[in-house]
Order: C-alpha cells, then structure tokens, then sequence
C-alpha cells in the first residue's frame, strides 16, 4: 500500500455539505492500489459507553484518472461535530486505518486520532449556485465581428485572415437582430465579450465602464437585448475586465498627468517615473502580461474595489444582466472576489459568477467566490484526443476525472466547457480542417454534462488561426455555411434539452478502450436511461451486444458499428 499517494484533509473539499444534513466525503488513493475502503464514522461530544453512533460505510470509486482513484461516500448525519477515520484494504490483503494524518494497523479508538467536521460550519459554507444555470448552453459572441445593423461589403465582412484592426461595425443592434437565430439553434445563455467604451476591436483596455461603446450602441439598446432575450427563455452574461484598465481611463490618465501628485497612485502598481510606456520596453508598472496599454488595478486599495464593485453593481441594476465572465480573474487576490461575490449575490441572488483561468481553480471554486469557470483543462484535453490525437480515450477520461475528483461535486454541471474562444486558434483550424473532428469535438461538449459554450460561428464551420485570425465575421452568408455541421449542432442541442438524464442521470457503466479509440457512458435518471458512446479514431468499430436501437444523433438504426469519429446515443 502506497501510504504516500493517500489524501484527505477535513476541509471543504474533501468533507462537505451537499444540502443540510448530506455531506460528502472523499479520499484519494494510489489508482488500482486498494480493494476496499470503509468509512468509519461517530459523534464526537457522545461517548460510545453511553450512546453507540459508530457506524460505517462502504466508499466507492466515483473517478479514476492516470494516477488516482476518487473514493466518494455520502452520509446523512445530525450532530454537533462528526469524527470519522478510513478503513483501507490495499490488493495484498494488508488494511490500514487513517484518521487525523496518522496510519494506524489497528481500528481506531481514541476520537483525537480522527479527522474532525464540524457539522453546522461545513453546512455554512454549502457552495450555492445559480440553478437557473446549470448544464445549460452558453454561445460566445464577440460584438465586434458577430453581427452588423449597417451595410458592409462582403469583402470586408469576410476578410480572411483578419487583423486586430478591421473595422466590420459589429453592434448591439445587430445582435438582436439575429436573436432568433440563437433561440433556433437552441442558446440558453448569450456571453459577450466586452462591451464597454474603448478604442481597441477587442475592448479589454476599457476606457469607461460606464459606458457602453459607441460602435456597439447604448444602454438602451443592452436593455432591450436582455429583455428580450429573457422574453425568449435567454440570459446575457457580460465581460468584466477588472483586472486592469486602458492608459487613458480616468484614474491612470491622472497619474500620467500629475505623477507623484496624483490622488490615484494607489490605484495601481507604479514603480517609479517617468512611466515607460513604449512598445517592446518592459513597463515600470503592473499590468496585463506586460502590455503596457493595460495597466493593472490594485484591487487590494479600497477606493479601487469600491469602485469596480459599483460598476458590476450598475449594470446589473440597470440592464439586468445574469452574469459576469471575470477577464484574467486567477490574478486577482482572493480577499476581493470574497467581497465581490457577497456585494453581488446581494444584488441579484442568482447572479452566475464564472472565473477564467487557464489552469486548475481549486483555490477559487470553494463557495465563496466564483460559480465556475471557462474549463481550460477540457479544451485541452480535447484537443490532445480529437484535434492532435496525441492521447487516447483513457487518458481523456482520465483528465476529465482530475477536474471531477478534486472540485465540489455540484460543479460538474456549471464548468463552461469549450473547444475554442477568443484566445484561441478555431478548433477547425488546430484540427487541420477535419469537420468529422469538429463534430467529435462538439459531441463531447455538448453530450456531456457541464455548461457547453460554443464560439460563435463554429456551428456553422468556421475557420480561423491564432488570435487575432480566430475573430473573423461571422459567416452569414448561407452559402459560406456548412449546413451538415448546424444541424449536427441544433440536434445534439436538442438531445441534450430533451433527455436529462444526459446531463444529470447516474453512471451505471462506463469504460474507455485505448485500442478501438471507444469512450463508452451509460446513465440512468428517473427510471429512463441512456449510451452515449464516442468512437474518438478513424476506421471501423463493431460493438458486440447491440441488437438496434435509434441512434438519436443520425436518426438511423444503430448497427453496433461505428466508423470514424462517430458518436452514438441511445434511450432506452
């Protein structure tokens, strides 16, 4: 038994509360290490002489990745603190007890060598979410580029490639009017990037957060595309950028006025003057990477987080907005987004907070700072199985379990799960133009749970290279469209709204095989349940033990042959 690849600590990751009453624990263990695992569990302020509480239970694996399998059980309890330790058998037959960060190789008596969960505090921390939200289908829009209301030539609309500078007049306006066609897609939930005042195509060096752009519109025309996307069954999530600010935004335009004088020096990290400022020199200031067009806000000065706090405040308040996507979020201390959450839940409880961040957010996702965030670790992991091929299907499960095992469990249908953004190159592109990948691509997002985002124009085949190439005009052309890839979008879509247990059933059954390429889920929910199978290799597959059934993504009987890169669902 590898006593060293053993984890848990007492806190609210590895023990806490589902909802009031349930609570979760887990353990990490070496993978394929252990048999058997039994937790052990009593009330700590009641002795067993005068009342015996001891009970167990026996933990079962709910993930496995490369390296570690996730024990998981679920308890009801009703006291005042609980005292639990772990039974652990390896595949040698030697058990082990852990209680308290101690290895024991008798069962454990004494309740100090236990691990401890107070019970009401754990409850007190319950991470909230936003239930509007969840599984629920994002569509990533860049205003600039997505949709026009004024006439622009073709040739300018559909440059290809495209630099940061062109001007396609992209709007507000233009959104709306093709609200319609997000709603027939099946869009649950509109995120834009940043529309507030500034003079860059991509808007994250903001000039004034009061503001909205005037290539964009108004505020009057925000508060018409949220009321009637709400009309439509639809939520807008808008872009905060509150890490940095543009040079000319008020606070550091003061400072490069008045230097020393200024009464804003504490809204930044200046080092020293006069400010370097020049292309390909490193600032004497924080900023955004070392851009320094983007100085950084320290969000660490009153004055400063009061600020950015009224701002997100203002636009929900005023427009109605259901979310905030925070720009560079992972470089921001902690101790605001604390604030930042509390200040904004208490302006509209439902609000959906989600971070990006481009690698493990363990740190942010304990409930009491963001909801969520832009799933990097999937992106990668996609584009490592589909796009590149450098990984198999065990590994990509494996990856997926990571994120799994080590976040609360009631994330898993919050995490925005993407195959590209803004900041990347078009998964079409990174995949040498493949549509079957694409379509493979988008099946695991859209076919699994989590809050699927797709970016604009991929429904409809778009290319594109690294930023700023990834941020073409939308094709709405129905001629430059590949119809075949929309419709295979608007089908998994709806798949995915009509059948539940997709996103929120039970695995039965799962399995990968490196060798055929196959990624095998069964689900169960409320009696109804469903196979998902992802066929992630070229060539041909036969499945033995499938006697037909509809294949809900081709509509056709399912053979129990798949060719390459096909996906399969089947109700049952």
């Amino acid at each position: 038994m590898e006593y060293a690849s053993i984890r848990h600590f007492a806190d609210k990751r590895y023990c806490y509360a589902l909802k009031k009453g349930l609570f979760l624990i887990r353990l990490e263990v070496k993978k394929e290490d252990t048999v058997r695992v039994t937790l052990h569990i009593q009330d700590k302020y009641l002795p067993v002489q005068v009342m015996d509480t001891r009970q167990e239970y026996a933990m079962k694996i709910a993930y496995s990745d490369k390296y570690t399998d996730y024990y998981e059980a679920s308890i009801e309890i009703d006291v005042v603190c609980l005292r639990y330790f772990f039974e652990i058998e390896d595949t040698s037959g030697k058990v082990t007890y852990y209680g308290n960060h101690d290895f024991y190789d008798v069962c454990i008596t004494d309740i100090e060598r236990m691990f401890d969960c107070p019970q009401n505090l754990r409850e007190k921390e319950l991470f909230e979410l936003p239930a509007w939200a969840e599984n629920k289908v994002v569509y990533q829009i860049f205003p600039s580029r997505f949709a026009t209301d004024q006439n622009i030539a073709n040739k300018v609309w559909y440059q290809a490639p495209i630099g940061h500078e062109a001007e396609l007049k992209g709007s507000l306006r233009g959104i709306i009017n093709h609200l319609d066609y997000l709603k027939n897609l099946g869009v649950d939930i509109i995120y834009m990037t940043p529309i507030f005042c500034s003079d860059s195509s991509h808007k994250y060096n903001i000039d004034d957060y009061y503001k909205i752009d005037p290539s964009f519109g108004s505020k009057e025309d925000l508060k018409e595309l949220v009321n009637r996307a709400h009309e439509m069954g639809m939520y807008v999530i808008l872009d905060g950028v509150f890490n940095h600010t543009s040079v000319n935004f008020f606070a550091f335009r003061d400072i490069r006025e008045k230097k020393e004088q200024s009464a804003y020096l504490n809204w930044y990290y200046i080092e020293d003057f006069p400010l370097v400022m020049e292309w390909g020199k490193k600032p004497n200031y924080k900023t955004f990477s070392y851009a320094g067009s983007m100085p950084k806000l320290n969000l660490g000065n009153k004055e400063t987080a009061d600020f950015v706090i009224d701002v997100a405040s203002y636009w929900i308040k005023e427009c109605d907005i259901d979310g905030w996507r925070l720009d560079v979020a992972d470089e921001v201390e902690h101790a605001f987004w604390k604030r930042f959450r509390k200040e904004m839940k208490a302006v509209k409880k439902e609000i959906l907070l989600i971070g990006e961040i481009w690698h493990f957010a363990g740190d942010f996702l304990e409930g009491d700072e963001w909801d969520s965030v832009m799933n990097y670790p999937f992106y990668r992991a996609v584009l490592d199985l589909a796009a590149s091929e450098e990984i198999g299907a065990s590994d990509f499960a494996g990856k997926l379990h990571f994120i799994k095992g080590s976040l609360n469990k009631r994330l898993e249908g919050y995490l925005w799960n993407f195959i590209d953004t803004h900041d990347t190159a078009r998964f079409l592109h990174s995949a040498q133009n493949s549509i079957k990948k694409q379509m493979l691509a988008a099946a695991l997002q859209l076919l699994l749970p989590g809050m699927p985002m797709i970016y604009y124009g991929d429904e409809v085949g778009m290319e594109g290279g690294p930023d700023p190439d990834c941020r073409r005009g939308m094709l709405w052309d129905e001629t430059r469209q590949n119809r075949e890839v929309f419709q295979f979008y608007q089908t998994l879509i709806k798949i995915r709204h009509e059948y539940p247990v997709l996103t929120k059933g039970a695995v039965i059954e799962q399995y990968t095989e490196d060798s055929t390429g196959i990624i095998f889920i069964k689900k169960e929910l409320d009696g109804q349940s469903m196979t998902v199978i992802f066929h992630t290799r070229k060539g041909t597959v036969k499945l033995p033990g499938f006697n037909g059934g509809k294949n809900l993504v081709d509509g056709r009987e399912f053979s129990g042959s798949l060719e390459d890169y096909e996906i399969v669902a089947l109700v049952e």
